[in-house]
């Protein structure tokens, strides 16, 4: 099994990752760098992926057979889109080693909680739930980089069925690989991150086609400078995978969307009627609290590696 002492290098003897995106890539890419496992697995859907996959360097060997793939893993890591892990570990529960851990890399972790957690027990194997907070709008294999998640921050969020041995080896394979442990309740989670980032994403691809729509005249597109191609970066993400996020964290981005056009009717109210310092005030908070924010080093509230809450 592995071996994630405290004075131990962290080991594994098979690392598989489902799906080899951006993040499976770049977990990938990580662990062989570090020399975390001997041998880093990857599953992917298309045959010709195979191929690509190793010639990046991404993993050591790579399959399209998802039972030959998690046979003998001691750490499966699902990084492949909310909508799809469910079905990939009922197909893969025959093959689990009893004593093998499952976690994701899923930006919501109630519903994958509820769904994925029961199966592996069902099998004696354990699942703990993870979202690393890194990325990118790109997408594939190609995009990979050994350095995403080095000072980014993954949050574990355990619940009542946890077992704290796989939840300190989960733990502390992400903080090998660079990054800083946030400990979260699955909800705490899907609420925290449905106002920090999924609700910027659909704001940004609302932009995108509001802005860029055909219905406005074609000098509307040479006027998108840098501030447009800023603002709506993240929505050049994979349409699916967000789709997915969205239906998945429905409840807490439906209410935070309800705030968030609050907030602009406010705005609106008072651009509409020449309320020269309620403009001005928006403007000077939204400053204030971004500098702030930029400031901070850790989450405030949130528990970090040591267990303690950051201030």
């Amino acid at each position: 099994m592995a071996d994630f002492g405290p004075n131990a290098p962290v080991h594994l003897r098979k690392l598989t990752i489902v799906g080899v995106g951006l993040l499976g890539g770049s977990l990938g890419l990580a662990v062989r760098e570090r020399r975390l496992a001997g041998q880093v697995c990857g599953v992917v859907r298309r045959p010709e992926a195979v191929a690509e996959c190793e010639r990046l360097g991404v993993v050591d060997t790579a399959t399209a057979n998802l039972a030959l793939g998690v046979r003998d893993a001691d750490l499966v890591v699902l990084c492949c889109p909310l909508g799809q892990m469910e079905g990939l570990l009922r197909q893969m529960l025959p093959f689990l080693s009893p004593d093998a851990i499952v976690t994701d890399v899923g930006s919501v972790k109630g519903s994958v909680l509820r769904q994925l957690e029961p199966l592996a027990l069902s099998v004696g194997a354990r699942f703990i739930g993870s979202h690393p907070m890194a990325g990118s709008e790109k997408t594939g294999p190609g995009a990979s980089r050994a350095d995403l998640f080095q000072g980014s921050v993954c949050v574990l969020t355990p619940t009542a069925q946890s077992d704290s041995e796989a939840l300190r080896l989960v733990g502390e394979l992400w903080m090998a690989i660079g990054s800083r442990l946030v400990s979260l309740s699955p909800t705490q989670h899907d609420d925290l991150v449905s106002r920090s980032s999924h609700l910027p994403h659909v704001v940004a691809a609302a932009l995108a086609n509001y802005v860029l729509s055909p219905v406005h005249p074609p000098e509307q597109a040479v006027l998108c400078a840098s501030g447009f191609r800023d603002t709506t970066r993240v929505a050049g993400g994979a349409p699916e995978l967000w789709r997915d996020i969205a239906l998945a964290n429905k409840h807490h981005l439906s209410r935070v969307l309800g705030v968030y056009l609050e907030d602009l009717a406010e705005f609106r109210h008072a651009l509409d009627s020449g309320d020269t310092a309620g403009v001005e005030e928006f403007f000077v908070q939204a400053w204030r609290r971004r500098e702030a924010w930029g400031r901070q080093s850790n989450p405030v509230g949130a528990r970090t590696d040591n267990g303690k809450a950051s201030e």
